[in-house]
């Protein structure tokens, strides 16, 4: 069985913690004095590592107060510094300079407090500011790093997309082209073969003849070209998008954003314009979110019902409810459309973080002829 990208995420800071917090264990066993407080005190500290992703300050003041205490009570070795060195680097890595510094000024001015030997305790204390100073580096650099990878890969994406637009642009350049021939050469000719046959036929009533059964076919078979070239010329013509919000979905995990489908109530066809919108909608969403949501997690639902069609896209990325983005292209575009149908749409930052797109296109609208 394979796990999902946050599961294994999971998986990976479980056992970080696991691991720290078997280190420092294994150091207090060898310390004297070491209380079963101490070893509740360094399993709270260490285990709280496991959800930094989630809550980073709350990780770091966790273990920042343990393992304090723990110092204070027990006055063990420096190793006892690596669940709050971990916590200073996870907050450091998200942007929390300033509390990784309290937090480490915190617990270097518990660590010198706690012995008698004042020269040896300056001197680990020193070790471990050195320690703690690396720690708040390492996960700046860290994050920078990992948002220069972020920008390379959004402008990867970027570029894909446009060389896909391009392509796009250019087919429907070509298909136009097409039409354009057919149009000034194929509906010039047949037009004038049944403009013939028709004359042809009327000449030959208005003598009292008899038309010939040729005549007639050709007058038909000429009306029946010119209906089937026609139809031919609107695909031709045709600009708007083909494919499923699910080809969409699948197009997205192949660029590399993790994004699941979810479909509620009895799926079926819709009117054209109707599906043409959710398309639409759906293709801005994903794009909005693989440019500006970072590595973050999709989730696409259709909700079918009696009344029309709800589309929601959330994501669990960086977008903050207190600073809602200025409204680009892609979003009045998405707005147009779903006013056009009588329907309504709500683009925001959430409440507990990331970005959703809800609209709701309701059915038998005037434009899709119902």
């Amino acid at each position: 069985m394979t796990l999902e990208p946050a599961s294994r995420r999971q998986l990976a800071d479980t056992a970080l913690a696991i691991v720290v917090g078997a280190l420092v264990m294994t150091a207090a066993a060898f310390d004297e004095g070491t209380a079963p407080v101490d070893y509740a005190l360094t399993a709270v500290a260490s285990l709280a590592l496991a959800g930094y992703r989630h809550a980073p300050r709350g990780v770091l003041v966790v273990s920042t107060v343990a393992t304090t205490a723990y110092v204070v009570h027990a006055h063990p070795g420096p190793l006892a510094a690596l669940p709050v060195l971990c916590a200073v680097h996870t907050a450091a890595r998200v942007g929390h300079r300033g509390a990784g510094a309290l937090a480490s000024a915190v617990f270097l001015a518990g660590y010198v407090a706690t012995g008698p030997a004042r020269q040896e305790i300056v001197e680990r204390a020193g070790l471990l500011a050195g320690w703690f100073l690396c720690a708040l580096v390492t996960g700046l650099a860290d994050r920078n790093w990992q948002a220069y990878l972020r920008q390379t890969e959004q402008r990867a994406l970027e570029a894909e997309r446009t060389r896909e637009e391009a392509a796009l642009r250019r087919a429907g350049e070509e298909r136009l082209r097409i039409a354009r021939e057919l149009h000034d050469s194929l509906t010039h000719s047949i037009s004038i073969v049944k403009l013939q046959a028709g004359v042809a036929v009327h000449l030959a009533r208005k003598r009292g003849e008899e038309v010939p059964p040729a005549l007639l076919a050709i007058q038909e078979a000429g009306g029946e070209a010119m209906r089937e070239l026609r139809s031919t010329l609107e695909v031709l013509r045709s600009d708007e998008p083909t494919g499923t919000p699910a080809q969409l979905v699948e197009r997205a995990r192949a660029a590399g954003l993790a994004v699941e489908l979810a479909v509620g109530g009895d799926a079926r066809p819709l009117p054209e314009t109707v599906d043409r919108a959710a398309y639409r909608i759906v293709q801005e969403a994903l794009t909005n979110a693989a440019r500006h949501a970072g590595p973050a997690e999709v989730t696409v639902r259709l909700d079918y019902s009696a009344a029309g069609l709800a589309i929601s896209v959330d994501d669990d990325g960086g977008a903050d409810p207190s600073r809602p983005p200025t409204p680009g292209i892609g979003l009045t575009g998405m707005r147009e459309r779903v006013t056009a149908l009588g329907g309504t749409l709500r683009a925001a930052p959430r409440a507990g973080g990331g970005f959703s797109v809800h609209a709701r296109l309701p059915l038998g609208t005037p434009e899709d002829g119902s």
